[in-house]
């Protein structure tokens, strides 16, 4: 069986982010397994906030459309996604909106979250580590029809967790990073 193309996206662009951190530690990850792995940034997708109003007058933006089709080329996709105010943070939740709306000819809208496994990640300086904005995008997720692996990363007190080589310092951390890239590779195979 031929190793999956896994596509990781960071739901932060802030400089410095945690969660940009931890989605270039978990795509080391996946290229330590052996499968073709891709990390973007949502700032090559500007996309305006999702309106129907303006979908109806203009359609989907090309950037969306661009988004959608690059998780299309790939088996799995990762979000490593921070958490504001108990929730998923408004970049990540739009760029999902505006991907759902994407239809290319001979397919139902909202394809690409069917056919392909999803995974989360998150890290927040908090004790909960980004747990509530997992739990709300898993929900957005599975509304999408989307399969969303059980394993997930919430990395606590990310502003301590790694070591000068921006490694995860502490085991427990680590191996569920790795149990998570794990289940995306075996389960996105299953769906090949």
């Amino acid at each position: 069986m031929s190793a999956p193309k896994i596509l990781v996206i960071p739901g932060s662009l802030r400089t410095g982010s945690h969660n940009a951190k931890l989605a270039a530690v978990a795509a080391y990850e996946f290229a330590q397994a052996g499968v073709d792995v891709t990390r973007i940034s949502l700032a090559d997708f500007p996309l305006p906030i999702y309106d129907g109003d303006l979908q109806a007058r203009s359609g989907v933006p090309k950037h969306a459309v661009n988004l959608k089709r690059m998780m299309g080329a790939h088996h799995g996709v990762l979000f490593v996604s921070p958490e504001y105010n108990a929730s998923v943070p408004p970049l990540l939740k739009n760029a999902i909106d505006w991907v759902s709306r994407v239809q290319d000819p001979h397919e139902a809208r909202g394809e690409v979250f069917r056919n392909r496994a999803f995974a989360l990640a998150g890290a927040s300086q908090s004790r909960l580590g980004a747990a509530r904005a997992l739990q709300a995008l898993r929900l957005i997720l599975t509304s999408c029809h989307a399969t969303v692996i059980a394993s997930q990363l919430t990395l606590a007190f990310a502003h301590e967790a790694y070591d000068d080589m921006d490694r995860l310092k502490n085991p427990a951390d680590s191996d569920a990073l790795k149990e998570t890239v794990r289940q995306l590779i075996d389960i996105s195979q299953r769906m090949m």
